[in-house]
């Protein structure tokens, strides 16, 4: 008997779900595509929400931003839950590396005590900020339209719980239990955190999910992360010597810096797409920047005294030069 042994080629009847080959083609999808295109709920709803009857559970009119396509706001990293959460799994190896590295060696022990002083007085108050930037973005994933925009906002929504978390490890770790409970009578009594507390708890209640976008993750978080992680940990007290307190916050550089290159893209899209929604997103980014660079100074001068007013105009220029490029004029 002889045996012929041949390869066959059967050929895949389908290439991908058929909501993928209408906007893409029949051929193989991504993973990120798989797991982020045309997946928002439009229709068989059942019912309108009880608090708000004139609009449906899922509703894009909520927001004055008008989109035809709301999938083009996509994620220039291509985060789906896999990818994500690897990525970060491995930030927080290296953060967890940086802390024990602190601890183990005693850094924390041998910073000045001035120095000290200033970075638990900056830093732990700012994770009631992180926690409200977790709700915030929480509410735009809630509320906002399209998954490739509501996807990537929730992940942003749990990386700000995270930095609340590292904040109050530095605060243990630098001040014991007395720096938290001191962190948050600041918050909630000192004078100097009033305007930023304000501003967060303002963003609490903004109905609008693309404002509060804008408010949140363009005007707050783009002005707030250069000027105390950048210029007040890597700057001002790393050549002082307190280049721990930088190590313990190097998520939060290296966070911002990927996740700006998300909120870019979502802007430059959104604004490209009409004149009248560029208008609309100028008069947002004006109006919360300001906001957020008159509340971000009296924070910053508590470390830095009367160099924060130029250091703040270092900023908005730099802020305003970044949102030029992408068509934001402010």
């Amino acid at each position: 008997m002889q045996i012929d042994l041949r390869t066959v080629s059967i050929p895949a009847q389908r290439q991908t779900f058929d909501h993928l080959a209408r906007r893409f083609g029949d051929k193989p999808a991504s993973r990120y595509q798989e797991g982020s295109y045309d997946i928002q709920a439009t229709e068989h709803l059942h019912y309108r929400p009880t608090w708000d009857p004139e609009q449906e559970l899922y509703d894009a009119g909520i927001t004055r931003i008008v989109m035809k396509d709301w999938y083009a706001l996509k994620d220039p990293r291509q985060f789906y839950y896999s990818t994500y959460t690897l990525t970060r799994a491995r930030q927080q190896d290296t953060t967890e590396a940086n802390f024990n590295f602190v601890e183990s060696r005693g850094l924390a022990d041998a910073m000045p005590e001035e120095l000290k002083a200033i970075a638990l007085r900056v830093l732990v108050p700012l994770r009631h900020a992180a926690w409200g930037a977790n709700m915030n973005n929480a509410f735009i994933c809630g509320y906002g339209f399209g998954t490739a925009f509501t996807q990537p906002c929730m992940y942003h929504a749990m990386d700000n719980l995270g930095t609340a978390q590292y904040l109050s490890r530095l605060g243990l770790l630098l001040g014991d239990q007395e720096a938290l409970e001191a962190g948050k009578a600041s918050w909630m009594n000192d004078e100097t955190w009033q305007p930023l507390r304000r501003y967060v708890e303002d963003c609490l209640v903004v109905r609008d999910p693309f404002e509060l976008f804008v408010a949140q993750n363009v005007a707050l978080d783009g002005l707030l992360y250069p000027l105390v992680y950048e210029q007040l940990v890597d700057g001002y007290l790393s050549s002082r010597g307190a280049s721990a307190v930088a190590m313990l916050c190097q998520f939060m550089n290296d966070w911002f810096d990927e996740t700006r290159k998300w909120v870019d893209a979502v802007m430059k899209v959104a604004a490209a797409e009409s004149d009248e929604n560029r208008a609309v997103l100028q008069e947002w980014t004006k109006k919360w920047s300001e906001r957020a660079s008159a509340a971000l100074l009296p924070v910053v001068q508590q470390a830095l005294g009367e160099g924060a007013g130029e250091a703040i105009s270092e900023e908005i220029v730099a802020f305003t030069a970044r949102l030029k490029k992408i068509g934001i004029e402010i």
